[in-house]
Formats: structure tokens, sequence, C-alpha cells
């Protein structure tokens, strides 16, 4: 099949969250299954576009209601990525470093998605797939639909998954003119709760939708930011697909981030010699268990209460238990965890901002993971730490709860809590102290996680089915 996917994030060109991961992984998989994956996306001015070789595939002119623009479609020459990839440039619009955060951010991803259907609409060949990812690509499948300028595409397959629908993309309906010239007989599918709602739209108008855990898809019917009555209204053709990790990328024994690689033969040596280049990085105690965070530091996240329990923990453990963070996010839960540092100089360390090589190293030399999230579609970080060793705790909720089993269950290799509140993630760090001691049963758990195969290769099929089901 020739499969389109269309995103706002591709890694590693433009990366904010998992998004990013998915769309940089699932094409190279779906390449490497036989099928022809090509991902289009902004082009975003960022290093890995000043770094590579690119052509000019094709130049185009349309408009975004009386705005008319030119946009110009380049491709990457090498296919070092493992599939095609195009990124389309509109002046004054996508020229920019950051992919999310602008004033104009409607007009930015309107206009791309309006340039992305406006090329495909020339070829003469049309894909088999196109694979709408979030809010950003979410309008596509209604102007394949309903657009009178695009009657062409309306018969061409479209699937939506959604990775995050906290995020939805609204806009009023004083704003309508901005889409190509549809039937106006169609405003329902653009409508929800009289807001031009651009993911709703995706629900209705995509043929499949897909989101990135099942017990994420469950959630949404009751916990989707105001969309919960359509969810439980579509259900028919949604479908939760647990998401892949790349294995050749996040891979220990490979891993050209970490210095000491290490299989499950050789765990013990191995993350032992990364922890203690971790904790001498930060001036860490490397003597006892180390609990890492890393991620965006939001409310979904429940970052807002970390520093609260890693206090509580720090206090209540007295020297039983180190912490590290990595993250960025929300200005006020920076500042608190940054004063911090200078109250647990042994035993604490918070690094604001984002670094890949960090985050790596990280995996390879924590003890634990911690991911208290209060909403977590699928979640990619806990089967990092699970390939590398690291024992994933999490509150149970979304893709959590469909990739952690408790260590007090029938052959269960993490730690699980029920609420994002400071008192459960508390008793799960006393938990973890205490497993840390018991070294047989540790050593235990950080075998069996690291057998358990969350590659993509397992993923694509289920996606490959429900492609075949759209013809």
């Amino acid at each position: 099949m020739e499969i389109i996917h269309v995103s706002a994030e591709c890694y590693p060109v433009a990366k904010a969250g998992g998004l990013g991961d998915v769309v940089g992984a699932l094409p190279k998989y779906q390449c490497k299954a036989g099928h022809n994956a090509k991902v289009v996306m902004p082009m975003y001015r960022t290093k890995f576009l000043y770094n590579n070789d690119w052509v000019i595939d094709y130049k185009g002119y349309t408009n975004m209601g009386n705005y008319f623009f030119n946009y110009t479609v380049i491709k990457e020459k090498t296919n070092k990525l493992g599939f095609d990839l195009y990124l389309i440039d509109i002046y004054g619009l996508l020229d920019r470093e950051k992919i999310y955060g602008y004033d104009d951010d409607v007009d930015r991803f309107v206009a791309f998605q309006i340039a992305v259907t406006h090329w495909i609409n020339q070829w003469q060949n049309l894909p088999d797939v196109v694979h709408c990812h979030d809010y950003h690509a979410a309008l596509i499948p209604f102007m394949f639909k309903n657009a009178l300028a695009f009657r062409r595409l309306n018969m061409v397959p479209t699937i939506l998954t959604i990775h995050n629908a906290q995020y939805q993309g609204w806009f009023g309906w004083n704003r309508s003119n901005l889409l190509p010239e549809w039937d106006a007989w169609k405003w329902g599918d653009l409508d929800w709760n009289n807001t031009i709602n651009p993911l709703a739209s995706g629900i209705k108008c995509a043929w499949k939708v897909t989101t990135v855990s099942q017990s994420y898809m469950d959630e949404l019917k009751y916990n989707s930011n105001g969309l919960e009555k359509l969810f439980e209204y579509e259900k028919g053709k949604c479908i939760g697909i647990l998401n892949g990790i790349d294995n050749e990328i996040w891979n220990p024994e490979t891993d050209s981030f970490i210095t000491h690689h290490y299989k499950i033969s050789t765990i013990n040596t191995g993350k032992n010699k990364n922890k203690l280049d971790l904790c001498n990085k930060f001036s860490l105690n490397s003597e006892v268990p180390l609990v890492v965070f890393i991620g965006r530091l939001v409310g979904e996240k429940a970052a807002d209460i970390l520093p609260a329990a890693i206090n509580a923990a720090l206090n209540y453990l007295k020297g039983k238990v180190s912490f590290l963070i990595i993250g960025t996010g929300d200005f006020f839960v920076e500042d608190q965890l940054q004063k911090m540092n200078a109250a647990f100089p042994e035993y604490y360390r918070a690094e604001i901002g984002y670094n890949e090589t960090l985050s790596h190293q990280m995996y390879a030399g924590a003890d634990f993971l911690l991911m208290p999230s209060r909403v977590e579609p699928c979640g990619l970080n806990q089967m990092y730490a699970l390939r590398y060793g690291t024992i994933p705790m999490v509150r149970r909720t979304g893709g959590l709860k469909d990739t952690v089993t408790d260590m007090g269950d029938w052959e269960g290799f993490g730690i699980c809590f029920n609420n994002a509140t400071v008192e459960d993630i508390l008793y799960a760090i006393v938990r973890a102290v205490e497993v840390y001691d018991d070294k047989t049963h540790f050593n235990w758990m950080r075998k069996h996680m690291m057998k358990i195969d969350h590659s993509w290769e397992n993923t694509v099929q289920q996606y490959t089915n429900v492609y075949t089901t759209l013809k």
C-alpha cells in the first residue's frame, strides 16, 4: 500500500512529545513490512532542515479564504529515515523554529492542511490511505469528503489517529471562510458545541479512528475534554492500537548515547556503571535507589504535585532514595523543582530543559522511572524504561495500565498506583525502596521486563489490518 502520514511532528525532524516519536517510527517499520509509507509535515526551521539535502518536489498556489499563497514541497534526498519525507513550506506561516505556541497557530495548521490536500489532488495516482495524526491534520478528512474542489479525493480512505484528545484546535464559525469552498449542508461535520472543532470533525469524517492504546479509547468515552458523547456515538469505527517503540534506537546493547552497553545477562554490571556515571555527573548518592522523571512539566503529567511528593519522600525516607528530574513546562513547577536543588544536594537534582542524550543516560542508569500522569494516552517512556531494565512506577491510566503490571500481581514487574496524589506517589516510592533492598526480587523484575517486546513490528500488522478494512 501507499500510505501518506500527515503530522505536525516527526522525530528527528521536529518533536515536542510522543507524537513525534510515533510518526518517526511507524512509517519506517511499515516500509520494512513492504509498504510505501511517506510522511508530510511543515517545514519548520530546524537543525534537521539545514543539516540535510533536499530536492524540490512540487510548487503550488492555493488559498485560505481571502489569503492566497504559494507553497513548496521539498523531499529529503537520501531516504535516511527509512521512508520518504516531505516538508511543506508556506512563507510567513510555517517558516518558524518552534512547532507550536504562536498566536496564529490556527492559520498555520489550516493552511498546512489545505496545501497537503491541494498537493495530493494533483497526483495522477492517488494514495491507498491518508493517515492523519491529531487535530493538526484532522480537517483533511473533512476536505476530502466535502470540499468542492477536491471531489476526486472523496474515495481516498482516511484514518485519524488521536495521540491526545485534550487538544482539539477549536476556532469560531466566524472563521469558517478559511476552509476551501464546501457543501454548506455538511456544516455538522465541522461543528461541535457551536464551534468549529477540527478533532471532532476528523472523528466524524475519517473512515476509521484509532487511539494509541485500548484503555485510552475506553477512557475517551467519559474523559475527552467535551467529546465524550461523540466517542460513544462513533465507537463502531474506533479502535485502540498500542504504540510501539523503535528497538533500533532504544537498545541498551547499541545505544550511542550511553557509555556502558549491556544486555539481560549483563544488566547488573551495565546498569551499575551507567548509574555511577549519572550520579557522579550530578553529585548524587549512588548507594541508594535512583528514581527519575523524564517529561513535560505540565498538569497532564501530574508535574504540579511532583515537588510536594518528592519533598515528602526525601523527608520521610531520609537518605534512602535519590531523585533526578529532567523536563520543561509550567514556569511555576520549574521554579519549585529548581529551588529544591539546594535543599537536598546529595539526593536530588532537577534539570530544566530537554536533552535527548541525557534522557537515554537516565533510562540506562536509573533504578526506577516515575510516571504519575493524570492523562497518558499511550506513554512511550515506560516502554523505554522496560527496554533498559528500569522499573516503571505508574498511575493506572491509559497506556500505562495496558503495559505495566504491578509487582504484587502474578509475574508483575512494575509499581502501579491509582491516584495522582502526593500520598499515592509517596507510597509507590516507599514500595520501590523496599523492593530495591530485596535484590532477588529486584533483579528478577529487571530481567523479566527486558524480555517484553513492544517493538513496532507487532503494531504495524494491526494498522495494516485496519487499512485493509477501508477498501
